[in-house]
């Protein structure tokens, strides 16, 4: 236990010097975005002063930690505002798309797969089952490949403006939240069916599960009662990772669609070469990200014991 605490502080530790770097890497400079070019050196030397830009590099590293751990992660150089406020101005509407989109993908994973999964084993005794599993799992692996800035813009024109009816754009009810959850979503969805499927046809496949049909189990109890539980194991991980990644993805779905979230913040954030608000909404994701990667661990040892006596050694 020990080991993986000190593991995880230790990625955690890598992850903030990453961002720090790559931030500073990034192309442009704050105080120019700021006063504009026209502005005098001493105008402009006494702002990178305030802003404490020219520190050499390692001691806005050290005071960037410190920040972090004392809760105190700077203040954005554009707003003047605290950034952890902004980030909580900003988060509930991240936070509706987010669990908006990941029940979409639970619906569609979840009953694509299985139905998938279904039809290739083999359990309803039909001709035709094996071609339309197969034509299923390529519109699923075609929905898979479908990026977010080609769905969202697709279903826009569809959905928006040639049948009007949802709204284009904004944040404004249920009805504005439909196109960018199934954007987000539907892309995690296929992802979520496909590895459900596969893992179901494997577990319906096993030695145990041929003893209980030989035993005069039914097709439905040997899927439900048996199969679906150890066959979750995988996608259960894999959902949790997702979710960590959702953060990531909302920032193309929340351009598209002017979704007022952190991901939309972030894109600002870039433009205006705002150091300490990109640090701190990068960090957040990558919080968040490790957080998601532990639930998955803590779920898959509750699914499956054998991991849970594992990890214990």
């Amino acid at each position: 236990m020990f080991a993986r605490i000190a593991s995880r502080l230790l990625t955690l530790l890598l992850v903030m010097g990453v961002i720090f770097l790559l931030i500073h890497l990034v192309p442009g400079d704050p105080v120019e975005a700021l006063l504009g070019e026209q502005a005098s050196m001493a105008d402009r030397e006494a702002l990178r002063r305030s802003l404490r830009l020219d520190l050499p590099l390692g001691q806005q590293f050290a005071d960037f930690l410190g920040g972090v751990v004392t809760g105190d992660w700077g203040t954005s150089m554009v707003r003047s505002q605290p950034v952890l406020g902004l980030m909580a101005e900003r988060a509930p509407a991240t936070v509706v798309l987010a669990l908006a989109a990941m029940a979409v993908a639970v619906a569609v994973g979840g009953v694509a797969g299985t139905w998938v999964a279904v039809l290739a084993s083999g359990i309803r005794r039909k001709a035709h089952d094996a071609r339309l599993a197969v034509w299923l799992d390529r519109l699923l692996l075609a929905l898979l490949a479908t990026p977010t800035f080609c769905l969202g813009p697709l279903l826009m024109l569809v959905f928006a403006i040639w049948l009007g009816w949802l709204p284009v754009s904004g944040f404004g009810g249920v009805a504005s939240l439909i196109l960018p959850a199934l954007t987000l979503g539907v892309g995690m969805g296929a992802h979520l069916a496909r590895l459900l499927s596969a893992s179901l046809q494997e577990e319906l496949a096993a030695d145990y599960l041929r003893t209980a049909r030989a035993k005069g189990a039914s097709g439905s109890r040997r899927l439900w009662h048996h199969a679906l539980r150890n066959a979750l194991v995988p996608v259960v991980i894999i959902f949790c990772l997702q979710l960590g990644m959702v953060l990531t993805g909302t920032v193309l779905t929340e351009a598209v669609f002017g979704w007022p979230g952190l991901g939309s913040l972030l894109v600002e954030a870039l433009h205006g070469r705002d150091y300490p608000l990109v640090q701190g909404l990068l960090l957040l994701i990558s919080l968040t990200y490790m957080a998601a990667v532990m639930l998955g661990d803590w779920l898959a040892g509750r699914l499956d014991p054998r991991l849970r006596a594992g990890a214990a050694r």
